[in-house]
């Protein structure tokens, strides 16, 4: 039977994140993909020069009251800065960050705002973006005309990045009715707000999320750091992990993935520790629960849109083996493996060797990979734990 998905994230023109990295890999696997692009930008806009960055920095200084006009003085540009709004999802770059809240932190705390910077070890990024945001009001004209119509019913809705408060409401308010319309749906979130410690969408996402979201969600993909804001909990060790997992499960989602976590692996330190925990009730009413981890490997490169891929592939293997987290978390990390595998061997052969390949180079090689994504190899092992 045909299943189809409405998927409310952000669009780039050029490369892949948001929907440009869910719609393609789920139409390949035979879903019909309806596409509400909360942002329409002209390219990625993760990671920004220290340049642009700074001029926006010195603005809300002065704007606040922070900084005289006077004070601003020059600054050397040349080295590339990252702000807290970097790639998610897994296979995060172990980066290398510096923190030079010591310069600016100062002024910022005297009119109650936290300025963090991070040095970036890795790429500039690109060096100019353009677009368009969606407001709240023209996502709900967007959804109305599809209501209009009596094509509002859908399997599956899949949501990423939400930039504001009144966006975020009316996600609520559109899953609310198509829950209605299907008490069916299967609802999967990525709650992107933040990594390393750092939130990058406004604080007050944080409730809406807590109390609407996730309550909504049937799967559920934080990273370590998004599980700790939605709990409340620390993650220190394994048992913490799925502990905090065990309460967003009492939140709503049945199905819950850590994308990412600071845990250290059994395999050594070039590989990044993912879990997940699963329960679900049979048809006959009884229940089961399966716990997972997942031991994938480091990779030394920045990429945008995996956490967007890898959600997009939960979904698609979850409804091929919806009481199996194993078997499709399996397929979900191997597609991603072998995604950035291709990419990054793309991306060295055109750079050349002993260069930085640029973030054009490293955009997802998503079409060149439509047989992996359609029957991985199995390229990652998932141990179940229990």
């Amino acid at each position: 039977m045909e299943c189809r998905v409405l998927s409310i994230q952000s669009h780039v023109v050029r490369g892949y994140v948001g929907n440009k990295s869910a719609t393609f890999p789920l139409q390949v696997l035979g879903f019909e993909v309806d596409s509400i692009n909360s942002v329409q930008f002209s390219n990625h806009t993760a990671i920004c020069s220290q340049n642009s960055l700074w001029g926006f920095i010195l603005s809300l200084l002065m704007v606040t009251g922070g900084l005289g006009k006077g004070e601003a003085g020059s600054r050397n540009t040349d080295t590339p800065f990252s702000p807290c709004g970097g790639p998610t999802g897994p296979w995060r770059p172990q980066q290398t960050m510096v923190g030079v809240e010591d310069e600016l932190g100062g002024f910022c705390r005297l009119r109650g705002i936290k300025v963090i910077l991070y040095l970036s070890a890795y790429v500039t990024g690109y060096a100019h973006w353009k677009g368009q945001v969606l407001t709240a009001e023209e996502l709900q004209v967007l959804y109305e005309g599809i209501k209009l119509n009596q094509v509002n019913r859908y399997d599956y809705i899949l949501t990423g990045y939400s930039r504001d408060n009144s966006f975020l409401e009316m996600v609520v308010d559109i899953i609310l009715e198509l829950k209605k319309t299907n008490p069916s749906l299967v609802y999967v979130c990525d709650p992107v707000m933040g990594d390393h410690g750092v939130m990058y969408v406004p604080e007050n996402l944080l409730p809406v999320y807590q109390e609407k979201i996730v309550p909504l969600s049937d799967i559920l993909t934080p990273n370590q750091f998004e599980a700790e804001l939605l709990t409340g909990r620390k993650i220190k060790t394994e048992e913490d992990a799925f502990e905090v997992m065990e309460l967003l499960h009492k939140m709503g989602p049945g199905t819950v993935v850590l994308t990412s976590t600071d845990l250290p692996s059994k395999q050594g330190d070039k590989f990044l520790v993912a879990l997940g925990s699963q329960k679900t009730v049979k048809p006959d009413g009884s229940k089961t629960s399966q716990k997972i981890c997942m031991d994938i490997p480091k990779v030394d490169a920045v990429f945008v849109g995996t956490g967007d891929l890898f959600a997009a592939m939960l979904l698609a293997w979850t409804h091929h083996h919806p009481t199996d987290l194993k078997a499709a978390c399996e397929k979900t990390v191997s597609v991603m493996h072998h995604v950035i595998k291709r990419t990054i061997n793309y991306a060295n052969d055109v750079a050349g060797p002993g260069k930085k390949p640029s973030p054009a180079q490293l955009e997802l090689r998503m079409v060149q990979s439509k047989a992996d994504i359609e029957n991985p190899a199995i390229a990652v092992a998932v141990r179940v734990l229990e």
